[in-house]
């Protein structure tokens, strides 16, 4: 395959960052069209801790977690989001910026990736550029990669760890020890940044090291440094790991809090009087080992990865698959030519995706595009491998195929761009909380004429209302009416002339302005703005006596 279009390979490689720049940040604050109180907060936090350094509830540069509903969200996220707060102020670009910013340099660092992953070999020796291109495009216009960067995810940023660690790994065992130390301390990050990657970065880690283990003795003192380092940045957050409350959210989503499995499995030894043998088919582990590997395979759905892609509006158009259907043949082809060739260092991409599955198998519900997102851009090379070595059997017709093959990818990708910016925000606006800040912006222009603000229907109201009106921080904390629930999930009541409650009070007063779900309105109300999602179904009213 030699080209001229290959011959220029940072040329390339340039364009193709461009246009990963720009399918990530184009109407970046528009579409998603609204924010989720996942992004708010992030938002907010961001605000406060540029303010005076403290979060909302007012704990000093938290390291481990912020609190913020009880979650306890990983630091990581929030911090990145301090500067384009300052710069871009308030605002949903500022908030997405970062997720966006690291899903193209993902993009960028799997370029040098696939290099490294394919270097010394003698076969892939010259084509190895090729592959690294295709990689890096496929990634680029991927829309499991565009959809987890165009909102505040922080399992974005985690995914662009994991990559450079990777890479920086592997540079640095075959060439500049000290690299080791960032690589090291690039999956040291990971671990607090999103609560998935707390399984697997480890895990890939450790094969990388088991793989590598000849070279790393050989630079023995390199690697107990770069070890050393990681383990004291990894310190500070490892009694937060083992608490109650990082055990707070696993508890809510993973397969193994399931208290059906268990009665499932009482059950079914009773059916069968005790029987010593019930007692081991029905064993509970053996039941809960069939979920896990059922929702293991679940991320292997074809539906999933190529037809509608994730279940939730969020992480997927509902049109189009996590990867296109173009990527099929070449993902089938890439997968069976690599366990054939074995080529350079060949086992990291099996041994990569089959980690990364793993947080999303041991969660509910699957399949599951973010929790997967580890497994990023493993898919992608192995397709981009696929696309280079067929086109290197096609000896006859090759410039012809590549522009059929090229075009037709870029059909897909017109299609997929066509349902996002024109369907997709109507059709699921109201899966991005859509009206909330209408709602709130409209409070922010009528709260002089009322001593109170009755807020219900905006699930987590009081973020929103910290967010769009920016409320100063130090203000909330004094004012801050909040309750722990029995599973450590934080309330907040009200703040200032602010309530926040679960449904709509019976009797509405005078002076106070009430912003209500339009299905739970009060009769004999003045109803003085009603909110819309972007198809035309009511969403929120703010109403008066």
């Amino acid at each position: 395959m030699s080209l001229k279009i290959f011959q220029k390979p940072w040329v390339l490689l340039c364009l193709i960052v461009i246009l990963a720049a720009f399918l990530r940040f184009y109407q970046l604050g528009a579409n998603p069209p609204s924010l989720t109180w996942d992004e708010v907060a992030w938002g907010y936090n961001a605000y406060a801790v540029g303010i005076d350094g403290k979060d909302e509830f007012g704990h000093f540069l938290p390291y481990t977690s912020f609190i913020s509903f009880g979650d306890y969200k990983p630091p990581v996220y929030a911090y990145l989001t301090v500067i384009p707060v300052w710069l871009f102020g308030l605002t949903e670009f500022a908030v997405r910026f970062p997720s966006a910013l690291f899903g193209t340099l993902t993009v960028l660092v799997t370029y040098f990736l696939v290099k490294e992953i394919f270097e010394g070999h003698e076969i892939t020796k010259k084509y190895k550029e090729y592959i690294a291109l295709m990689s890096a495009l496929i990634l680029a216009v991927s829309p499991w990669n565009i959809m987890l960067s165009r909102a505040a995810f922080e399992a974005n940023v985690a995914s662009f760890l994991i990559v450079t660690g990777v890479w920086l790994f592997l540079y640095a065992v075959r060439k500049k020890l000290m690299l080791l130390i960032p690589s090291v301390l690039c999956f040291v990050l990971c671990m607090y940044t999103f609560n998935s990657v707390r399984v697997d970065a480890p895990l890939l880690f450790i094969a990388l090291a088991l793989g590598h283990i000849k070279p790393l003795l050989k630079i023995r003192k390199a690697t107990i440094t770069a070890f050393v380092i990681g383990a004291l940045v990894l310190l500070p957050t490892v009694p937060f790991l083992f608490s109650s409350q990082a055990r707070l959210r696993y508890q809510e989503v993973n397969i193994f809090s399931d208290i059906t499995v268990i009665k499932m499995s009482n059950q079914e030894i009773a059916n069968d009087h005790d029987a010593w043998w019930s007692k081991i088919i029905h064993n509970r582990r053996v039941l809960f080992t069939e979920d896990f590997l059922e929702h293991y395979f679940d991320q292997f759905n074809p539906n999933f990865l190529f037809i509608t892609g994730d279940p939730n509006p969020k992480f997927s158009t509902q049109d189009v698959g996590e990867m296109y259907l173009w990527d099929l043949p070449f993902l089938v082809a890439g997968t069976l030519f690599l366990f054939r060739k074995k080529e350079g260092k060949w086992w990291i991409i099996p041994v990569w995706l089959l980690i990364g599955i793993v947080p999303a198998a041991v969660s509910l519900p699957t399949p599951h595009a973010l929790r997967s997102e580890a497994t990023l851009p493993t898919w992608q090379i192995l397709s981009g491998y696929g696309f280079v070595t067929i086109m290197l059997m096609i000896k006859k017709y090759q410039k012809q195929m590549l522009s059929i093959f090229l075009v037709s990818l870029f059909l897909f990708v017109g299609y997929y761009l066509h349902g996002y910016y024109t369907h997709y925000p109507e059709e699921f606006s109201a899966e991005w909380q859509y009206g909330y800040k209408q709602a709130v912006q409209y409070i922010g222009a009528q709260q002089q004429n009322y001593k109170t603000i009755d807020i219900s229907g905006i699930e987590r109201g009081y973020i929103y209302t910290l967010f769009y009106l920016k409320y100063p921080p130090q203000e909330f904390r004094k004012t801050v009416n909040m309750y722990v629930d029995a599973f450590g999930f934080v309330h907040v009541n009200g703040f200032g002339k602010y309530q926040f409650l679960s449904n709509p009070p019976v009797t509405v007063q005078h002076g106070i302005l009430y912003i209500a779900d339009s299905a739970h309105v009060p009769p004999k109300v003045t109803i003085l703005k009603t909110f819309y999602n972007l198809d035309g179904t009511p969403t929120l009213v703010a109403y008066t006596k």
